[in-house]
């Protein structure tokens, strides 16, 4: 560990030193993903919705001159005062005769402006009814098939399936086809077909070929028409109390992005087989108004119980979302619960006031019965489920507020509410509070909380950001909450808090850097063992971070980072950890290939010092591993463009750990001291 530190320190010196160091984009994205895979350890995702449509935008950008606040919205970019303000701007002073002109718009700053450039342009509105033919015969097919494997077969491929019950009895390949139609974000159809890593193939349990199907067919402004889904698609009501199934980010570096903003249908075309509705919803506006329903019938994984030692009855123990259907367990519990879900939101809007209803019913062909734990007394339970809740947003000048009041069937309770302000033209502060009832409880949510769910849960979130010159930037929050009841782990109510700040130097288009410290204190149960309730002890958890980008010249990017993390060793866990890591991207300009690298070093005392990293990837497709214990990981990637229709991309990425003799647990358990893996990508547009 020492040995780590010190090489930590010798490379934060040379950052330091290097005088010419350089930019990388999307950097407050990056960190906004590590975080979420940090705070869903259990639900990895497959969703790639967000990056389809950002890449979409690229293509299409979208016409700042006629967009509308909810087009504006779904750029993720712009905050509710920046939107406000440009479309005043816009009823003001008309409309933009160059892009440059952002800069007058109030709230918009440079950082702003650089961000949002490549996903707007300037023009003529669309005649929507007049471009239906266009809708169908003008946009791009694409077709995208992808092969993922790990090069080490793991215990569960080697197992003989004539002694072994638990083993995997498919190829070790996952395999995504995506087929897809776009037409400027205004049609979309497509279908996805994929399997997983030890699933069946056109046999056994999986004689229809693919484990998962899905197909959706999404229509956007046709008249009166806002959006039109059949198929597969999401559902985004209020801020995310009652249901919200796209990508959220919660605390990061970006203070202002806490509020959740996003159409209320979405349509659905990822790999990831839970967060997502099936069946069909309309969205109708007109004047101020606009209302949106939906209905959904889902085969659902679930925890399968009958004929129980207290009763005959037939029930569902807990609701599975890891999507695996490669084991016989995993088969068995299989859609064996039916979901119904139907729903709808109704929302008006009056200068700068908006107000929103929002309701979502549940139905369930087997009741729902919890593990009779103390945390699980408040669980969702039983064959009917319910949220309701009202939304609200209203901007006064440099002032945004925000909010949502919800209940669930049972009568339980749950608040939010935001505000931003706009101090001055360098001072940007943000406020979220929020009062969840221990007893309120949701399905396929996702709201500003520290907890992954919004439930049992009060807290207070403040945030700063400073910049008190062109070439810096502070950004600052502390969050502090409380757990009114138990939790997984955690046998008693506590308390906790959340310190960051993160300081940003950018003096040019080549270079950026960036170093943060943050500090959050919770609660676990120490040396859980079988005892009714565990005595608690709260963990200290500090970590540090240097980040460098610097583009060389139009061809060269270098990206480097240094990390440390620890506990405080009154907390009766010490455990302490370091990465440091450096990457090249290469990327010449009018030439049809792209690469890039990465080479790191991780080491830490446990499983509780892990740290996370983001990784670059074939399309559409991004990493984030978890890193614990010694080790060193490599990865390349490189794409080419064949032809102007097909492009192809290639990954290889491997981890070894010199002082180990396995890698992972149970049936993924590989025996060796290293993990490898090789990805495969083709896109086919025409």
């Amino acid at each position: 560990m020492r040995k780590c530190t010190i090489i930590c320190c010798f490379v934060l010196s040379c950052f330091y030193s290097y005088a010419q160091v350089t930019e990388t984009p999307n950097s407050n994205t990056e960190q906004q993903l590590e975080n979420v895979t940090e705070n869903n350890e259990d639900l990895e995702t497959e969703d790639d919705s967000y990056l389809q449509q950002m890449i979409q935008f690229q293509k299409d950008p979208v016409n700042i001159n006629t967009a509308d606040e909810l087009q504006l919205r779904e750029l993720i970019v712009l905050t509710p005062i920046q939107i406000e303000n440009l479309i005043i701007y816009r009823t003001v002073l008309g409309k933009l005769v160059n892009l440059l002109e952002l800069q007058a718009v109030p709230g918009w700053n440079v950082r702003t402006i650089q961000k949002i450039l490549p996903y707007i342009t300037l023009g003529n509105g669309i005649n929507i009814l007049s471009d239906i033919g266009d809708r169908l015969k003008n946009g791009e097919h694409s077709i995208l098939v992808r092969v993922t494997q790990t090069v080490e077969r793991s215990k569960g491929f080697l197992l003989d399936s004539s002694a072994a019950t638990n083993y995997y009895p498919g190829s070790p390949q996952k395999v995504l086809v995506r087929y897809k139609y776009v037409y400027k974000n205004l049609l979309q159809y497509g279908v996805v077909a994929e399997k997983d890593a030890g699933e069946e193939f056109f046999k056994g349990s999986q004689k229809q070929g693919f484990d998962y199907y899905s197909a959706h067919l999404f229509i956007r402004n046709l008249g009166i028409v806002k959006a039109l889904a059949i198929g597969d698609f999401t559902v985004n009501m209020g801020q995310g109390l009652t249901q919200w199934q796209s990508l959220a980010f919660k605390k990061g570096p970006d203070i202002l992005a806490l509020k959740r903003q996003s159409a209320v249908l979405r349509p659905y075309n990822s790999a990831g087989e839970i967060n997502f509705h099936r069946g069909l919803g309309i969205t109708i506006g007109k004047d101020n108004w606009q209302a949106t329903v939906f209905g959904s019938y889902r085969k659902i994984d679930a925890n399968f119980v009958a004929d129980t030692s207290q009763s005959n009855d037939e029930f569902i123990s807990s609701l599975q979302t890891s999507g695996y259907h490669r084991t016989k367990s995993e088969v068995d519990d299989k859609g064996v619960q039916r979901q119904l879900a139907f729903g709808g939101n109704l929302a008006f809007r009056w200068r700068q006031l908006h107000v929103g209803l929002n309701a979502i019913q549940y139905q369930f062909k087997l009741p729902l019965v919890k593990d009779p734990q103390p945390y699980n007394l408040f669980a969702i339970s039983g064959k009917n489920f319910g949220n309701y809740s009202a939304d609200y947003s209203y901007t006064y000048r440099n002032l945004h507020f925000f909010g949502e009041a919800a209940m669930s069937s049972e009568q339980k309770f749950a608040f939010i509410n935001g505000m931003m302000i706009t101090v001055s033209n360098n001072v940007d502060m943000s406020f979220l509070y929020r009062n969840i009832s221990r007893a309120y409880q949701s399905l396929y949510t996702n709201a500003f909380t520290e907890s992954t769910y919004p439930t049992n849960e009060k807290g207070l979130f403040s945030g700063i950001t400073i910049r008190p010159g062109s070439q810096w930037q502070v950004d600052a929050y502390v969050d502090m909450y409380k757990f009114p009841w138990l939790k997984f782990r955690v046998d008693a109510p506590t308390t906790g808090s959340d310190y960051f700040i993160q300081l940003t130097y950018k003096p040019n288009k080549q270079l950026e850097m960036y170093g943060r410290f943050k500090r959050e204190s919770k609660a676990i149960n120490y040396n859980p063992d079988e005892q009714v309730l565990n005595p608690l002890v709260y963990q200290p958890r500090q970590n540090m971070r240097l980040q460098v980008n610097y583009k060389i010249n139009p061809q060269f990017t270098v990206r480097n980072r240094v990390e440390l993390v620890w506990f405080d060793k009154r907390a009766g866990a010490a455990s302490q950890g370091a990465t440091i890591y450096a990457d090249v991207l290469y990327k010449p300009m009018m030439k049809p290939f792209a690469a890039n690298i990465r080479l790191q070093y991780f080491e830490t005392d446990d499983y509780n010092s892990r740290l996370y990293a983001y990784e670059s990837d074939v399309l559409y497709s991004f990493s984030i591993p978890v890193f614990y214990l010694k080790g060193y990981r490599y990865y390349f990637n490189i794409n080419y463009d064949l032809t102007k229709k097909l492009t192809v991309w290639g990954r290889w990425a491997q981890t070894i750990y010199p002082d180990r003799t396995s890698v992972g647990s149970g049936l993924d358990e590989i025996k060796g001291k290293k993990k490898s893996e090789f990805k495969l990508q083709a896109i086919y547009k025409f």
